[in-house]
């Protein structure tokens, strides 16, 4: 059984740095897309970031653009995503998805795994 564990979240004052983790684990993931969503009070879950495990190739939503990077260590199984020049409208719940299939993966209906969750907070 497939489990995601995201770790690294917290309160940060803007235009600071976070980098979150998801570790992996139940699988072997080379053909898993695995992606970062976000979800702020009362509002949906959003696409973030997601890479394929294989070949590294990456997609961002515009709105992280530039900022964020997605990453993955396949010795660990662990997926990070790299936040710089955070924002206020950052803050949000982040989740790591994971997918089977290389692609797509910019929607929260393609994913069937999913972590907890970890709050990022970012003050004004």
């Amino acid at each position: 059984q497939v489990q995601l564990v995201e770790s690294g979240g917290g309160l940060v004052q803007a235009g600071g740095s976070l980098r979150l983790s998801c570790a992996a684990s139940g699988r072997t993931f080379n053909s898993y897309t695995m992606g970062w969503f976000r979800q702020a009070p009362g509002k949906e879950r959003e696409f973030v970031a997601r890479i394929t495990w294989a070949y590294g190739s990456t997609y961002y939503a515009d709105s992280v653009k530039g900022r964020f990077t997605i990453s993955r260590d396949n010795a660990k199984n662990t997926v990070y995503l790299q936040m710089n020049s955070l924002k206020p409208e950052d803050t949000a719940v982040y989740y790591c998805a994971g997918r089977l299939g290389i692609g797509g993966g910019r929607t929260t209906n393609e994913y069937r795994y999913w972590g907890q969750g970890t709050q990022v907070t970012v003050s004004s």
